[in-house]
């Protein structure tokens, strides 16, 4: 499977800090993961009695699920350790930074992963600055292809 990833939350955020957490699914969503039926859109981490919620990381119903399928938006538990936890949350006091999911994937053992980044959000000035930055990488290969 190919790992699936946010790339609006590198655009919208500057990303100072990356962890690999591992997540509470269901069986019917982890079937959906394998089919990459993720969408990252609006997606954010919060905590909530010390432990850390991803909320809005939409996994699409199982076409295959009964009457028991998953709720494709329900707020899914992040497994880290409690030192990970501490530190995540004492940034989190800090103003304006933010918790975002960047990637999701499957590890060699089948389990599912989601890689998270706490980042604060870029001003109006940085974007058109990764606008530009991105235009000049893509004028560049094109001059040595």
């Amino acid at each position: 499977m190919a790992e699936l990833k946010n790339r609006s939350a590198y655009f919208e955020y500057a990303i100072e800090d990356k962890y690999i957490a591992g997540m509470v699914l269901l069986g019917t969503e982890i079937k959906s993961v394998r089919a990459n039926k993720v969408s990252f859109n609006d997606s954010f981490c919060y905590f909530s009695k010390g432990e850390l919620y991803v909320k809005s990381l939409h996994i699409a119903e199982y076409s295959h699920g009964t009457s028991s399928n998953h709720d494709p938006l329900r707020e899914r538990k992040l497994l880290l350790t409690k030192r990970e936890l501490r530190k995540l949350e004492n940034k989190m006091k800090e103003r304006g930074y933010t918790i975002v999911p960047l990637r999701m994937f499957i590890t060699d053992k089948s389990l599912a992963k989601i890689e998270i980044g706490i980042g604060k959000g870029k001003k109006l000035h940085d974007k058109r600055d990764s606008i530009k930055e991105r235009e000049a990488d893509r004028e560049l290969r094109r001059q040595y292809k």
